[in-house]
């Protein structure tokens, strides 16, 4: 990854837990692999941003940032699959935002309209755990470019920069917010809609339930205590084992 340095040298518990950058399915993810997989599996193919779009978003959002290293804070899947070169990994927390589990997804990752998915998208709350990825200067161009294809591939995120704690020292850090504005966005979901959605929902990078638990599993390992996770991953546990 780039460093003198052991990129896990703060969290040596997280070394088979995240996986290979240069081995990431997103490491050459592209809308051309999402129309063919829309072509092959019926789904719609209108979504997404056009490529010069989404570049001219990134190029906005990072005027803000200079030539230095840049922070990127993960809350969810970029935990356990970042796709990201990195040279350091943190625990890290952020406040006055949360993990709300609103991001309803019908557009085929993990869910179709027939059987919704959930994930996670940043609100406003009372703080949310996660992990900061550094990204050496160098490698910022290439990196961001990557992560935009994936996080910003359509409506659904606000790229912003936002304050972060590491070990009480701030730090300013890259992360992706809820778009209120988008379709998969949708803060009305009851607490049955969301259970149901993390129980059935299924696309081509695997299921909502996989994906909760990916994040349960990354607080376990990082000795984090978050009871929205555990209650929702509980609940819906529960709700699959009824007959």
């Amino acid at each position: 990854m780039n460093s003198e340095l052991d990129p896990f040298a703060y969290h040596p518990e997280l070394r088979d837990r995240i996986a290979d950058p240069l081995q990431s399915y997103f490491r050459t993810f592209t809308t051309a692999n999402l129309a063919a997989l829309a072509r092959e599996r019926g789904l719609q193919a209108d979504w997404w941003y056009p490529d010069e779009v989404r570049q001219a978003m990134r190029a906005k959002t990072l005027s803000a940032h200079g030539d230095t290293d840049l922070w990127v804070f993960a809350y969810g899947s970029l935990m356990w699959d970042p796709a990201l070169r990195f040279s350091e990994v943190r625990r890290a927390r952020v406040p006055d935002y949360a993990r709300h589990f609103i991001l309803k997804d019908v557009f085929g990752a993990r869910g179709t309209r027939k059987a919704p998915g959930l994930m996670a998208a940043l609100d406003e709350g009372v703080g949310c755990d996660g992990l900061l990825f550094r990204i050496a200067r160098e490698e910022v161009e290439q990196e961001t470019e990557i992560l935009w294809q994936r996080e910003m591939v359509g409506p659904a995120y606000k790229a912003i920069f936002v304050d972060a704690t590491v070990s009480d020292e701030p730090i300013t850090a890259l992360t992706f917010v809820a778009d209120h504005e988008a379709e998969l966005i949708d803060t009305t979901l009851t607490r049955a809609e969301q259970i149901h959605f993390i129980a059935t929902g299924k696309g081509f990078l695997g299921s909502s339930l996989e994906y909760l638990t990916n994040i349960s599993d990354h607080f376990a390992a990082l000795g984090i205590n978050d009871e929205d996770v555990t209650g929702l991953l509980r609940d819906t546990e529960s709700y699959m084992r009824k007959p």
